[in-house]
């Protein structure tokens, strides 16, 4: 799919990634944003985007945002704390946006979709893990949720002729990041310059990758790829642990706190520990991103410092 002269429904489009990435579409269509604000901020959303606050677990409402005139979907929205309290609440919210935005897009007669899954699907899976690695066993209400969507998506690509691109991100940082390691680790310090407290071990080791490149790989995916099921890992080669994202972040702000560590392997109920995807499927479409994990974490850390 050409992502040029489009008319397209970003939903979520006021969060991190989904208001990085309207930016960018922007350039070159018209983006509608549909979201609820419970992540993201409405000064997020691009000027040039429209803007409607929109229940999507609500059928009526995404009749109201999801009609013939557009050409295709991409969907971010969703409940995003892995270690939730109401864990009915999240996978109920989030399959049901799913179905409604799939079922409506069929109806309407919109063809292509676009959907942010998660690293979380694969679980405590071997590293690198590949996008063929099976069984899927997911250890969060957050990752069974993302794995029934791709279940879904896998339907109405092979049942009712859609096309699928399903993206199984690590973690993406940058601006406009809340509620993940690298900002929860500059506010407990702005609090604290003395002392970083680190949830588990320090010893958890996961890949991480700049928003920006994350948006290149998404897009040179959609416009190079058209199978009904188009699933690729996002991501980076390289891994960073949670101590030396504290380092990282203590070096540019100046700082030379101790840490104190809360114990055991998980940070979290539904932590995976350990997370590298493999991105030789994505590196043989003709993407590789240029920045190290450590790198990313880095970029991020200096945008996020002078934001919050």
């Amino acid at each position: 799919m050409e992502l040029t002269g489009k008319r397209l429904l970003v939903t979520g489009g006021a969060g991190t990634i989904g208001s990085h990435l309207t930016e960018r579409l922007l350039e070159d269509n018209e983006v509608l944003v549909a979201d609820d604000l419970s992540n993201g901020r409405r000064e997020w959303v691009p000027h040039r985007a429209t803007f409607v606050e929109c229940d999507l677990t609500n059928p009526e409402e995404v009749e109201s945002v999801l009609t013939e005139e557009i050409d295709a979907v991409i969907h971010l929205a969703a409940a995003k704390l892995v270690d939730t309290d109401a864990p009915r609440r999240q996978f109920e919210d989030n399959t049901q946006m799913t179905y409604n935005l799939l079922e409506r897009a069929r109806e309407v007669g919109v063809d292509e979709f676009v959907f942010t899954s998660s690293s979380t699907v694969y679980g405590e899976a071997p590293s690198p893990t590949p996008e063929d690695y099976a069984p899927l066993e997911p250890i969060s209400i957050y990752g069974a949720a993302k794995l029934a969507d791709e279940h879904l998506l896998s339907v109405y690509a092979h049942s009712h002729g859609m096309t699928i691109w399903n993206f199984r991100f690590a973690n993406i940082v940058g601006s406009r990041l809340r509620g993940a390691v690298v900002p929860d680790f500059i506010e407990k310090l702005r609090s604290d310059p003395e002392q970083l407290a680190i949830l588990g071990d320090g010893h958890q080791e996961k890949s991480y990758m700049h928003i920006d490149e994350c948006i290149d790989a998404m897009k040179h995916v959609i416009e190079n790829t058209s199978e009904p099921m188009n699933t690729y890992n996002i991501g980076t080669r390289t891994t960073t642990s949670v101590t030396r994202i504290a380092d990282i972040v203590s070096e540019e702000m100046g700082l030379d706190p101790d840490y104190e560590y809360t114990g055991g392997k998980r940070g979290w109920t539904g932590d995976i520990p350990r997370m590298r995807l493999s991105i030789e499927k994505l590196s043989a479409l003709g993407f590789t991103p240029e920045l190290s994990s450590d790198d990313a974490v880095r970029k991020a850390a200096r945008e996020l410092i002078e934001e919050i």
